[in-house]
């Protein structure tokens, strides 16, 4: 897969056509940016761009405005964020394509940048029809994908765009397939394998995959409780996959000691901020609900990533959004963070674990993407990846 790199000095001058990965969480009620991660790891490619003195152009969706223009979900404020991060003003246009657009791509200078308006206040962007994606297309020289966070989708600005331009991975894709590699091709041992999050059926395909590979699969969250269910244990009023419960026993079967599974658990009634928690070990009384890993769990969990040479995290221990039930995750990501292995946390709200603790620094690759690093864990082909190779 070519880069940004490979490019060199043909940039110069030239209009560069990116799509990044913009799509960051927002206010509820004011819709300014509550964080800007996504932003900070698309700027290396961005900035070598502009130094070489070609002129950026800049695209990327926000939200699910489904094929409408919704003002709240506007590019604008990202652009200014993103002026303010490089240091630089960043230009914006209130369109994607069309006469604004292309009159905005002209009047750039060459080490400059402009935003492009919200991709998906088009319909044709999620359709990939060929009409939008060759408009997107005749306003660069250059495509550069960077937005790993949409590469498992065939849109118009990640797959169809290609059909027209010369097309490389930007700095992040390159990172991203790299360090996923290391769990999905040849990776390290002993390879320890933390899942958590609310759904088994969510991660089936990453189980599957990993499991081919790891020495060990550590399960956490409330998919646990599917799999301890099936086992025969008591769960009270725990959220459980009923109808995946024939499913965890298949994995449980062919893949028997290598799945791990919590020995004692934090329980409450109620799942809020004030409710009284408990631990318990073994059986979950009935009533109560299961809603993080327990404490010697955490211990074994810490352990068992201690010894390992190479670790692969997605998927919170609990209910982390409440403080009374984020322990675990955060031993998790302390534990991570401390190890001597490469440790790789797939995207989503397990990398908005790790940056809300401010230990993002300290493990070896916070993936971008959510849904994407599930799938590329998973064996699939991404199609936004394909195409660049």
């Amino acid at each position: 897969m070519k880069t940004l790199a490979d490019l060199g000095d043909k940039i110069t001058g030239k209009r560069v056509l990116m799509r990044v990965d913009f799509n960051v969480p927002l206010d509820k009620k004011t819709f300014k940016i509550t964080n800007d991660m996504r932003i900070r790891q698309a700027l290396p490619t961005i900035r070598r761009a502009m130094e070489k003195g070609a002129r950026v152009v800049l695209m990327s969706h926000l939200g699910r405005p489904d094929g409408k223009v919704v003002p709240d979900l506007s590019l604008d404020k990202v652009a200014k964020r993103l002026g303010e991060l490089l240091g630089k003003p960043v230009k914006f246009v209130p369109e994607c394509i069309g006469d604004k657009a292309k009159a905005a791509v002209d009047a750039l200078k060459n080490g400059e940048a402009l935003m492009l308006e919200n991709l998906r206040f088009h319909p044709d962007e999620e359709k990939n029809c060929q009409c939008f994606s060759e408009a997107l297309a005749s306003l660069g020289d250059y495509y550069v994908n960077d937005a790993f966070g949409t590469a498992h989708r065939a849109h118009a600005s990640t797959e169809g765009v290609t059909k027209y331009l010369p097309s490389v991975a930007g700095f992040l894709i390159a990172k991203e397939v790299e360090y996923l590699s290391k769990a999905t091709e040849n990776p390290d041992h002993p390879f320890v394998a933390v899942m958590g999050g609310a759904k088994v059926s969510d991660k089936i395909d990453v189980i599957r995959n990993l499991m081919k590979k790891a020495d060990a699969l550590l399960v956490g969250g409330a998919m646990a409780y599917t799999f301890l269910k099936q086992q025969g244990v008591a769960v009270g009023k725990s959220k459980v996959e009923d109808d995946k419960l024939g499913l965890a026993g298949e994995l449980l079967q062919q893949y028997g000691k290598k799945i791990v599974l919590p020995v004692d658990h934090v329980v409450a009634a109620e799942i809020s901020e004030g409710a009284r928690a408990q631990v318990v070990e073994g059986k979950i009384p009935d009533g109560m609900i299961g809603l993080d890993i327990g404490p010697k769990t955490a211990k074994m969990y810490e352990e068992r990533i201690a010894r390992a040479k190479l670790v692969v995290w997605n998927g919170p221990m609990g209910y982390s959004e409440i403080k009374t039930f984020a322990d675990g995750t955060r031993r998790i990501a302390q534990a991570m963070a401390n190890s001597k292995a490469i440790t790789i946390v797939g995207g989503g709200e397990t990398a908005e674990a790790v940056e809300a603790l401010g230990l993002q620094d300290k493990i070896s690759h916070v993936s971008t993407g959510g849904g994407a690093s599930l799938e590329f864990l998973g064996g699939k082909v991404l199609p936004g990846i394909a195409v660049l190779k």
